[in-house]
């Protein structure tokens, strides 16, 4: 089974790399990758006539994403969430439903859920972790631009979250996330009120990421692919930095910063939307050759 289309690159000859079309590809986020006469045209999320169709579409993109969590190891027993906007109706969004295993999420297993709790629709397990509800119900209706908000307990990511602190900018990945994240200096147990769910909202802002402190990664995107990519992302950079100031520490020293100029240039490359959909588009790919697609059933 082939994976779906609209992950395929393709490639038009242009008779030369015109400024609006360096333009656009910053805009979107992606560099224009040119060999002399010739533009790479990225792929973008697909547009859908048909609501119906597009739900059903993204609902498999949705269980690929928890198949790349499951993958990563992103799992800790029943923890961690990903949610997606229903199309058909934006004030309900989908969601795993609780106590069923990343790995083994199809697309009919996901769960309808509306912003007063209500399961609409969904799997045979029908059973939502409140703490999701919590969460993602505030970032949803706080946030009209995000198709897909994902959380879950990484490793890296709650190691770094203990620290209380945000990220430093020493990678090129990291640009990703200049003056793009924000930490969550709260902790009060499991997210099971409202207030709670409303407080990380508010302190995300307008970003793509938050370090909810002593707990863990929270991302969230315009669409699928780019949320699982900032996560999975994030939780690098958490990684790498742990290891640098670690061995930077053990030599009486620090990690050496990239310059904000340097990391607002790289932001433009790195760290917009389409950077992040592009991005993804290895981790969905393998995914579907790994499971021969069964996670779309």
């Amino acid at each position: 089974m082939a994976p779906p289309s609209s992950t395929e690159t393709s490639a038009t000859q242009t008779s030369q790399v015109t400024l609006q079309t360096r333009q656009s590809s910053q805009e979107d986020g992606m560099e224009a990758a040119t060999v002399k006469n010739q533009t790479s045209q990225y792929p973008k999320p697909p547009v859908f006539e048909d609501k119906y169709k597009e739900r059903e579409y993204l609902k498999g993109r949705l269980a690929a994403a928890f198949r790349i969590f499951g993958k990563n190891g992103y799992d800790e027993g029943v923890a961690g969430h990903i949610t997606l906007r229903d199309p058909v109706d934006p004030t309900t969004f989908w969601v795993n439903p609780f106590g069923v295993a990343f790995s083994q999420i199809k697309a009919s297993d996901l769960i309808q859920v509306s912003h007063e709790g209500k399961i609409l629709d969904g799997g045979p397990v029908r059973l939502l972790n409140a703490a999701a509800f919590m969460i993602h119900s505030a970032i949803h209706a706080a946030r009209p631009d995000v198709l897909c908000a994902a959380h879950s307990h990484s490793i890296y990511g709650r190691s770094f979250c203990a620290l209380g602190r945000p990220l430093d900018i020493i990678t090129q990945d990291s640009c990703a996330f200049y003056n793009d994240h924000v930490v969550y200096k709260q902790f009060n147990g499991v997210v099971l009120s409202e207030d709670e769910g409303h407080n990380i909202a508010k302190a995300l802002g307008n970003k793509k990421a938050a370090l909810l402190q002593n707990h863990g990664l929270l991302t969230v995107g315009t669409s699928i692919e780019a949320t699982v990519f900032w996560f999975v992302s994030l939780e690098k950079c958490c990684h790498a930095q742990l290891l640098a100031d670690a061995a930077a520490a053990g030599r009486g020293g620090a990690t050496i910063k990239i310059d904000d100029a340097d990391a607002a240039f790289t932001y433009k490359t790195v760290g917009r939307p389409g950077s992040g959909y592009f991005s993804a588009k290895p981790l969905f790919d393998v995914i579907h050759e790994e499971t021969g697609g069964s996670y779309l059933l």
